[in-house]
C-alpha cells in the first residue's frame, strides 16, 4: 500500500479492490459520490505503468462508470490526475450535476459548474453519511 491510498483512507475508504488498482470513497466530497482511482503500486508517472495495469484500468473505468449510474445519474464525470500533492499515479474521479444532490438529508453542491470542479470547495460529510454512502456505492459495484 502506498502513501497515496493511506492519504485518501484505505481500507477504510476503499469501495473495490483490484488486482492493479484500489477504487476508494474521496473523503473530501467536491460532488456526491466523488472517488478516487488509484494504483496500488509505487508507480509515480502514468507512462511507468506496465500493461497489465493499463489493461485493468479499462474495466475500472467501465465499472465506476455503471455503479456510479445506478447510484445517481450525473450529467458529466471528470478525471482528474493531478499528482501535485500525491505523487503515485491516480485519478479524482467526479461525477458532476446541474442540480444540487441530496443524500441522507445532507446537501451537495457542485461549487465548479458549470466549469472546473473546485476541489477546494467539498461537501461537509457526517460519519454517519460517509459510511452509507461507502455501503450504497458498494451495493451497486458489479460482481466479479
Amino acid at each position: 500500500m502506498n502513501a497515496t491510498l493511506k492519504k485518501f483512507g484505505y481500507p477504510t475508504t476503499l469501495i473495490r479492490d483490484y488486482s492493479h488498482w484500489c477504487v476508494l470513497l474521496r473523503p473530501g466530497q467536491v460532488t456526491l459520490a466523488s472517488l478516487i482511482l488509484a494504483i496500488k503500486g509505487e508507480e509515480m508517472s502514468f507512462s511507468g505503468l506496465g500493461p497489465e495495469a493499463f489493461a485493468e484500468l479499462g474495466r475500472a473505468v467501465k465499472d465506476i462508470e455503471q455503479s456510479l449510474k445506478a447510484f445517481r445519474s450525473y450529467d458529466r464525470i471528470n478525471y482528474l490526475m493531478l499528482m501535485m500533492v500525491d505523487p503515485h499515479v491516480h485519478f479524482h474521479v467526479l461525477p458532476r450535476y446541474v442540480a444540487h444532490q441530496e443524500f441522507n438529508s445532507q446537501q451537495f453542491v457542485d461549487a465548479g459548474w458549470p466549469g472546473p470542479p473546485d476541489l477546494k470547495s467539498a461537501n461537509a460529510m457526517s460519519n454517519e453519511t460517509q459510511l452509507l454512502l461507502l455501503q450504497s456505492l458498494k451495493q451497486r459495484w458489479p460482481k466479479e
